[in-house]
């Protein structure tokens, strides 16, 4: 298994990955057919089916949304389907496994789920990956020491700079924005490709200046950060960047953290881009079309574990293109009213 995958959280009815008669790296049993094109989709699980789903750091949204919806699986089919989540590195790494069948969902950042569709930057063909459904909106939060002497992006230059896990969705927009900025990220900052955990550790003990981290709001590392550091930290403003990101990819648009997510004296102009959820695209239909249904069926749950999964809505739900929706999603949307 490439890339580094923490610990599994079980949801509902997944206490025993390792009695599994058949055990992948996502910790997966009985795991999902393969879709039969030539059926029907019911939206019905009819034999016992357990997926893995790769989320992400664990204490970024991801993870705590996924294994929120890992727990909802098994309720909302009478048990026949449940769900176990993965700490990750992320978008990249999440597709990567994916493909490779080591897990069943991924999360990712939409404009890397692009990327991977259209075979280009981090991966070197198109990647056999269909979209569920989009869900919530991903903000980038590029935090500075308040003593490190940055105002700006290109104010980086020769600082110490976590970029994010190595292979996540945050690791390609820091990179973007980096060159956006004039910067290069390989020679022009002195970069730190740490996971969120111990990108905070690093800036309560001043062994970085800053980082870039692409996450709901909130996000539970942030909130450590900021109510422990208070003024010792801030926000960059780096909506000034867009014209530039946007012309990478249209995905990218303007947005706000606003004051009350972190507790902040003020709200912080940035850039935010969609999420979604991936599959294979040979995923059993009908388990695709239970995955998508339990989403919105279970909304109000999700976002009990993190209010980012309020930014689930029908209005987005077909909004992938030119990720294809899996036609059990799209089986699932129609009968949810999705336009």
């Amino acid at each position: 298994m490439s890339g580094k995958k923490v610990r599994l959280v079980a949801g509902v009815g997944v206490l025993a990955v390792v009695a599994a008669g058949t055990v992948g790296c996502g910790g997966r049993q009985g795991g999902a057919a393969r879709d039969d094109t030539a059926s029907e989709v019911t939206c019905e699980v009819t034999r016992d089916t357990r997926v893995g789903i790769a989320t992400g750091n664990a204490t970024g949204v991801y993870y705590v949304v996924g294994n929120a919806l890992a727990g909802q699986l098994a309720d909302a089919t009478g048990g026949r389907l449940t769900g176990t989540a993965a700490e990750t590195g992320a978008s990249v790494q999440n597709i990567e496994q994916l493909v490779a069948g080591q897990y069943d969902v991924a999360f990712s950042l939409f404009d890397t789920a692009v990327n991977a569709v259209q075979g280009r930057e981090s991966f070197t063909s198109a990647q056999p990956v269909r979209a569920l459904t989009r869900i919530y909106d991903n903000y980038t939060q590029v935090v500075v020491r308040s003593d490190a002497g940055i105002a700006s992006v290109a104010d980086m230059r020769g600082k110490r700079i976590s970029t994010g896990s190595p292979k996540s969705g945050t690791e390609v927009i820091a990179h973007r924005l980096l060159q956006a900025a004039g910067l290069d990220p390989a020679k022009d900052v002195q970069a730190q490709r740490l996971d969120l955990t111990k990108t905070v550790e690093g800036m309560k003990d001043g062994s970085i200046d800053g980082f870039f981290w692409s996450g709901g709001l909130p996000t539970g590392g942030l909130t450590d950060l900021f109510t422990t550091a208070r003024d010792r930290v801030r926000f960059l403003d780096i909506s000034p960047l867009l014209p530039k990101m946007a012309e990478l990819n249209p995905a990218y648009q303007a947005g706000t953290i606003g004051r009350d997510a972190y507790g902040t004296a003020a709200d912080t102009p940035t850039i935010v881009v969609p999420n979604v959820l991936l599959v294979r695209e040979d995923l059993d239909a009908n388990v695709a079309c239970a995955i998508t249904r339990t989403v919105f069926e279970r909304r109000d749950a999700l976002a009990q574990a993190n209010p980012a999964a309020k930014g689930i809505t029908l209005e987005n739900a077909r909004r992938t293109d030119p990720v294809p929706l899996h036609r059990g999603a799209e089986k699932a949307l129609q009968d949810l009213g999705a336009r």
